[in-house]
């Protein structure tokens, strides 16, 4: 097949872009669209294949504000031509998926996430301006909600995911799990456990590494910080003499904290979340929100329950609480709660929760739904043409 893979920007290997390393594993040929292209920041075999951007490429600064171009989005996603592909699958968690398709050509659409900073976060990402921004808001809501019912299929990449497109566009999604790649990670099955805990990932707001932060201070445990964004500075400042940071690691270097780590930290909303994965693949247990993502990829104790403990947990739940103070509490009780289990926990059931979203699990599942919607696409199309010929 011919197969146009699009995506909604490259600026950066992140969980989307490692997404789109495997679509090019499963179709090697694929052309690449996109609205924004910055070459060297993803990986060589990703830009090798990027064959069309929008004109937003050639706006002044773009690589550095383009998300501040989200009233062209509209626009910008109308100008690429996919006539003679067999398939167009789009990824995206913004516009990618609002694509304009010929009728007879199959477009699944594997969603990220409906627009956050659209839908039910606006506030988060501009503050004070919302209330300035809301005819913009509502035109692009009636925009995005009116382009989601064009793709022949949506795939959300959890059950969280799909309970979102439901809401926002009124359809119902098939579920498949990302690829998580564990193959670079060395699990520790026997040997004891290091002593600090592990933060891992970027640091910015939405993933609440501070109350883990001020969690700790309290605790006085052994807390080790990998990665790097916009609330390093802010977090260094406020941690404690328990707490080092490390800033950004090399694959390897994570494998190697994982592996050291007495359980992961995750305390924030994720529509996935790969870190949880890659650090049960290592045998390391995870204690994290009990919402999102994470309530379906560990097999997770709620201390607040009275029910038994669950066959081969993999880590402990954090009990969402509606105020800052109440949630950094809860996440003291957890860690408390998790030394308390921490034997009960095999490094085993870790390693195996973790192979439940191997790549080859992705593939397969993939490969079913395409030969299930292309044929059916492709039979529909072809019924019009011989409806409309009679």
């Amino acid at each position: 097949m011919k197969v146009a893979l699009v995506h909604d920007w490259l600026t950066g290997l992140r969980g989307g872009e490692r997404c789109l390393q495997a679509f090019l594993r499963l179709y090697p040929q694929a052309d690449i669209f996109t609205l924004l292209h910055v070459p060297g920041t993803t990986d060589p075999k990703i830009d090798a294949r990027v064959k069309h951007t929008s004109f937003i490429q050639k706006v002044p600064r773009a690589a550095r504000f383009y998300r501040h171009c989200l009233p062209l989005y509209p626009l910008a996603i109308r100008g690429f031509d996919f006539r003679g592909y067999d398939l167009v699958v789009s990824l995206s968690h913004a516009a990618a998926k609002n694509i304009h398709v010929p009728r007879g050509i199959p477009h699944i659409s594997y969603c990220f996430t409906p627009m956050r900073y659209i839908w039910d976060q606006s506030e988060s990402y501009f503050g004070a301006m919302t209330p300035w921004l809301a005819p913009l808001i509502r035109t692009l809501r009636a925009w995005d909600y009116k382009a989601s019912q064009r793709a022949d299929c949506i795939v959300g990449i959890s059950n969280f995911v799909a309970a979102r497109i439901r809401c926002f566009y009124g359809r119902r999604a098939e579920v498949i799990y990302p690829p998580v790649a564990t193959s670079w990670i060395k699990p520790v099955l026997d040997a004891k456990p290091g002593s600090s805990y592990l933060l891992a990932g970027a640091l910015v707001p939405y993933k609440k590494a501070d109350l883990v932060i001020e969690a700790f201070n309290k605790l006085g445990s052994k807390l080790t910080v990998v990665g790097t964004g916009p609330d390093e500075e802010r977090l260094r400042k406020m941690a404690g003499p328990n707490i080092t940071f490390h800033g950004q690691v090399t694959d390897l270097e994570l494998g190697m904290f994982y592996r050291r780590s007495r359980a992961l930290l995750f305390p924030g909303t994720e529509d996935f979340g790969m870190v949880p994965i890659e650090c049960m693949a290592a045998g390391r247990p995870v204690i994290g929100l009990y919402d999102g993502a994470l309530k379906e990829s560990i097999v997770g104790v709620k201390p607040w329950s009275s029910e038994p403990l669950p066959v081969a947990p993999t880590g402990v739940f954090i009990k969402k609480q509606p105020d800052r103070a109440a949630q950094i509490e809860s996440i003291i009780n957890s860690v408390l709660y998790f030394e308390g289990i921490e034997q009960d926990i095999d490094p085993h059931s870790c390693v195996n929760q973790a192979k439940q979203f191997s790549p080859e699990r992705f593939y397969s599942d993939w490969q079913g739904l395409v030969d299930t919607y292309v044929g059916s696409v492709s039979t529909q199309f072809n019924g019009s043409l011989l409806t409309a010929a009679g």
